[in-house]
């Protein structure tokens, strides 16, 4: 068994759309009949965007299983001899057999044409919409500004069920007029409602046509209910252009309007499991919605468990279903403290350690602190085995980052990082990162391998830091810990760390993905 992906152009005039329809020839229907007969199996397609009646495409995708043995990527030029000459593959690869096109993350591009002049020409009329009226291009761009990014398109499509949801992310709007007198409405998105794009062509036009200024678009918005947009203009004039999946999974997606802000973090999710939602904003009226809407995206990009932070407010009640999920509480991120004691400053100079050497930062040779332990700044040439170890150590701590290569490389640009090896008799025991924050240090990480921990390194790594912040000139020391870890909140209440602050609650969803369908 192998799964095959196509990818499709159609002139969609004489199909009642993609979908197979008891009343009318569909795509889908010419694709399944063709690939039956070329392959000698019952083929049955899975598509990506199904297109309505008229409305053609580019670069459409679905995808069949076949036991055939005939190589996946010849199978498109078979399939064209027996396709009609409106319908053609553009191309045909094997994928895994669990890849789904409506499942994957993907940016899907539509274009919608207006033939713009005093008459029609019947060249290209099964292809745009005409109107006759002059329209003002810059006052279209200005309006379609409005609709960039992540809004509540509910005003903007043919709703089907209360359920659905209707929030959306557009990505990119442009209005162009080319020499023809085509008016091309392109609009790359996260994905589309039902008549989505058809029915914001059809409010562009009312504002090139004057009879909606550019910022009404904005209201319409704001009104989320089908009756305040403009009409639904006719399926010739759409076109799907094509659709660009996601290769690797956004590591951070941030998103906001004026109702809303938040940022989901999943960068964890591939090798942990793990998604992290910040809500940074959100109004009241919102709140249990967007909170349903994320964690269930999380958990469809592969999150088993998803750790959420409301940050205006702790508007979560655990317990209480939103949507398939539910959630319980599950640590608090407190930010603790130490003054830098007058004693740090002395271990600092027994050491050899000057503050004119630490500020460079360091050489090799720099400081034994503690009989054999020392610390050894971070070489550029080691920056990719320094992320593995600091990765590896921080897999399971609640509410650790895991960390690229990249951002270390930043680090090391930047005077107020310090990366450095925790080394034990010449041999590599663990990290320590520390940044310089106004008056403190903050102690971003302090990890031992697992080969040396429960020897108290952890212990005497603290009190170098405290005697690196002395030799800065600075006056305390900052770390940052969660509750739940057990371990290293005793440690540093033991050594005199004092609660600064709670700087979070996290709450856990619990839940399950049912309900997807096919």
């Amino acid at each position: 068994m192998k799964r095959v992906k196509l990818v499709i152009a159609y002139d969609g005039t004489n199909y009642h759309g993609w979908q197979m329809q008891p009343n009318g020839l569909s795509i889908e229907a010419v694709l399944n009949n063709a690939l039956s007969s070329l392959l000698k199996e019952n083929i049955v397609v899975i598509g990506a965007s199904r297109t309505d009646s008229g409305v053609h495409a580019l670069g459409n995708v679905a995808v069949f299983d076949t036991e055939n043995r005939m190589p996946a990527e010849k199978i498109c030029f078979a399939l064209n001899q027996r396709l009609p000459e409106d319908i053609r593959i553009q191309s045909s690869c094997e994928v895994p057999l669990n890849w789904h096109p409506r499942k994957q993350n993907a940016k899907k591009t539509y274009e919608y044409k207006i033939l713009n002049r005093k008459i029609d020409m019947p060249v290209g009329r099964l292809y745009t919409y005409f109107c006759y009226f002059p329209m003002d291009i810059k006052a279209m761009r200005r309006a379609a500004s409005y609709l960039i990014g992540e809004h509540d398109f509910k005003s903007f499509c043919t709703v089907r069920t209360q359920a659905e949801e209707t929030v959306r992310t557009i990505y990119d709007l442009t209005v162009e007029r080319g020499s023809d007198d085509v008016v091309t409405i392109r609009i790359t998105g996260s994905g589309f409602l039902y008549n989505m794009v058809r029915i914001i062509a059809g409010t562009l036009l009312r504002v090139g046509t004057g009879l909606y200024p550019p910022e009404h678009v904005e209201e319409i918005l704001d009104a989320r209910n089908r009756q305040a947009a403009g009409p639904t203009l006719l399926a010739k004039g759409l076109t799907l252009i094509r659709l660009d999946y996601e290769t690797e999974l956004e590591r951070v997606v941030k998103r906001g309007n004026k109702h809303w802000e938040y940022q989901l973090v999943q960068a964890e999710v591939p090798e942990k499991k793990k998604a992290y939602l910040f809500i940074n904003h959100c109004e009241k009226d919102e709140f249990d919605r967007l909170l349903t809407r994320l964690v269930h995206q999380a958990v469809r990009n592969g999150a088993t468990w998803v750790y959420v932070c409301d940050k205006e407010d702790d508007r979560i009640v655990p317990g209480k279903a939103y949507g398939y999920y539910s959630f319980t509480f599950a640590h608090e991120m407190l930010e603790m403290q130490k003054p830098v004691c007058s004693g740090a400053t002395d271990l600092c100079g027994q050491a050899g350690l000057l503050e004119a050497e630490v500020k460079k930062p360091v050489c090799s040779e720099e400081a034994d602190l503690c009989g054999q332990v020392r610390l050894l700044p971070l070489q550029r040439a080691e920056l990719s085995l320094f992320c593995r170890g600091l990765n590896e150590t921080f897999f399971s701590v609640p509410n650790s980052a895991t960390i690229t290569e990249s951002e270390i490389e930043g680090w090391l640009a930047n005077d107020k990082w310090h990366l450095y090896w925790i080394a034990l008799c010449h041999k590599r025991a663990g990290v320590l990162v520390l940044e310089e924050r106004g008056n403190g240090v903050l102690i971003d990480s302090i990890g031992v391998f697992e080969d040396y921990r429960r020897q108290g390194l952890a212990k005497r790594v603290l009190a170098m830091s405290e005697a690196l912040a002395a030799a800065w000139g600075k006056q305390e020391v900052i770390l940052q810990v969660s509750d739940a870890n057990i371990a290293a909140y005793t440690l540093y209440k033991e050594l005199g760390f004092s609660v600064k602050k709670s700087i979070s609650r996290w709450f856990m969803a619990k839940g399950w993905l049912k309900g997807e369908e096919e």
